[in-house]
């Protein structure tokens, strides 16, 4: 058996080849499927060239290949380059879409763009590489083109950090541990502790730091434990300015444990700071919450 190097191993962890049984449950994501098509339809014109970095199945290119003249589909993984190309090959205007393995870090279209689809996103900005990706795509894009950019969908990120109450007992069994959550479901076990805050906006049309670094306070409102946070990415795929309104993408969310519960009353007020890398792993995240009540002064 063949040893991954460190970088291999990281690439792998890191969301470069997630298993394709994952992507196929991506196509059985209505919410996500839904909005992406819609927002696709919006900004791709008749006639237009689109380049999708991070293909997976090729459903986004193929979205984008009902308008476009042609679409670079641009995968990593080998094996998700031969599924795109058999799922491609059976649907109409599947021909449109070149799925093209290669590096999304290294890979330029061979004639300048109008949409760029790129859909690299784990909440919170973690595991895969949407921001890193984009920023080598850009500075390499207007090197060669100019310095027009093409539109970016989605065009940006917005997150946000609540405190929760967070059931964990299974069956008796004790066991905080990491959960994504549906954002449409209540039975998941949370209670919210105070209205959720944002802690950072990533416009992918602009240069972004890699580095998140927040600190911010809450006040709390009800009695009860605080024992984990929420992490909640929305993402807006398209903005519509003849409407004055934009479609939008809601990750499933991501609740880490507290290293430490807080015993809570209402009024309280609860500091919380956070500091990690974009792409980063979850870990990395959770190492670097620090939550404490501020005592007022009297």
């Amino acid at each position: 058996m063949t040893k991954l190097t460190e970088q291999e191993a990281e690439n792998h962890y890191l969301g470069q080849f997630i298993p394709l049984q994952y992507h196929h449950n991506m196509l059985m994501d209505k919410n996500r499927m839904v909005n992406f098509k819609s927002a696709i339809d919006c900004v791709v014109m008749p006639g237009s060239k689109v380049l999708e970095l991070g293909g997976g199945t090729g459903v986004l290119s193929w979205f984008a290949a009902e308008k476009a003249d042609q679409v670079w589909c641009v995968e990593y993984n080998p094996e998700l380059v031969k599924e795109s190309r058999r799922l491609l090959s059976m649907n109409s205007n599947g021909h449109k879409v070149e799925v093209v393995h290669a590096d999304a870090f290294e890979y330029l279209p061979p004639e300048p763009v109008d949409v760029v689809i790129c859909e690299m996103i784990h909440a919170a900005m973690l595991r895969e590489k949407q921001v890193e990706v984009l920023a080598s795509f850009k500075h390499r894009y207007q090197a060669h083109f100019g310095m027009q950019l093409p539109i970016f969908v989605p065009t940006a990120s917005l997150m946000a950090v609540q405190p929760l109450q967070q059931h964990y007992e299974f069956e008796g069994y004790h066991a905080p541990i990491i959960q994504i959550q549906e954002p449409t479901e209540s039975g998941n076990g949370s209670i919210e502790m105070a209205a959720p805050a944002l802690y950072r906006t990533i416009d992918f049309t602009q240069t972004n730091e890699l580095d998140i670094i927040w600190e911010g306070q809450f006040t709390i409102e009800k009695a009860g434990t605080v024992n984990a946070l929420r992490f909640i990415t929305k993402n807006i795929l398209a903005i519509l300015l003849d409407q004055s309104s934009t479609i939008d993408w809601l990750n499933r969310h991501l609740a880490l444990p507290l290293g430490k519960p807080l015993n809570v009353k209402c009024g309280d007020t609860l500091q919380i700071s956070i500091h990690y890398r974009a792409g980063g792993s979850i870990t990395s995240l959770q190492n670097s919450i620090r939550a404490e009540l501020i005592t007022p002064l009297i």
